[in-house]
């Protein structure tokens, strides 16, 4: 193989490897696992509670809801969420919507109890049965607290925080927030340009590369001459042995020459 075939070789080698590189490091976008059918500006998770208050007083309530709406199935209340957001609880497979109708829960949100679901809601989802004598859920194994995720596709447009809930105590609920938060798919695209900027290869091509990468030095000998004036060095050695058989010749004939003359001298002087 000539040296000329092997760096080419080297070369297109090393040209596949900086490509498979920046192929990897280009790769498909992921994007946030999300229902593509609703906006979502928020999602997390939370544990809620259930109230139903009708003004009658007879689970406690002191009124009608802060929004001025009638008790209703649908009807949530939040600590610091605006009046009016909308979206929807996913529990064990189960998704109901809600709207944010009234403020709290109150002390129990500085316990990590952020939202409130209407009794008719939470009956459904835990598989039990509103109590309209009691306005209590009946039927569901005593449940009264439960996890779920949360999902935020509108908000309102009064006072609250739009962001992960807090607790009614911060006083989040009286203030008009500026920044909401950005949407997670929003939040998701970013991370991943980010990722992708980070694992994009930085190649910097140094002198006498022609790739786009390190210079190949090679150091094991290759068959044949790479340099072309090393090829003739060999050629001019049959001159050289020439060369040295002629410089031989003319010193024989030089000292014949020579050696005749001493003989004509000595002849002539007898």
């Amino acid at each position: 193989m000539s040296a000329r075939f092997g760096m080419r070789s080297i070369t297109m080698l090393a040209g596949v490897a900086v490509t498979g590189v920046l192929t990897f490091g280009a790769g498909p976008a992921a994007h946030a696992d999300v229902d593509d059918n609703q906006k979502v500006l928020l999602q997390g998770s939370t544990t809620a509670s259930y109230f139903w208050d009708d003004s009658s007083g007879r689970a406690g309530d002191t009124g009608l809801p802060a929004s001025g709406k009638p008790m209703q199935k649908g009807m949530a209340a939040s600590p610091s969420w605006p009046l009016m957001t909308e979206g929807y609880v996913v529990y064990k497979g189960k998704k109901m919507p809600f709207f944010v109708g009234d403020r709290g829960p109150g002390a129990p949100s500085s316990t990590g109890v952020m939202l409130d679901l209407d009794s008719k809601t939470f009956a459904e989802l835990t598989g039990g049965r509103f109590n309209p004598r009691t306005l209590m859920v009946d039927s569901n194994g005593g449940k009264g607290h439960i996890k779920v995720q949360y999902v935020i596709t509108k908000w309102g447009k009064g006072v609250g925080k739009k962001n992960h809930p807090v607790a009614f105590s911060t006083g989040a609920w009286s203030r008009k927030d500026a920044n909401p938060a950005k949407p997670p798919q929003i939040l998701a695209e970013k991370k991943v340009e980010e990722k992708a900027v980070e694992s994009k290869p930085i190649a910097e091509a140094p002198s006498g590369s022609a790739f786009g990468g390190p210079a190949f030095v090679r150091t094991e000998p290759v068959s044949g001459p790479a340099n072309p004036s090393a090829a003739a060095v060999p050629a001019e050695e049959p001159n050289g042995v020439a060369g040295a058989v002629l410089a031989g010749g003319l010193a024989l004939v030089g000292g014949g020459a020579i050696l005749g003359r001493d003989r004509i001298r000595r002849f002539m002087t007898r």
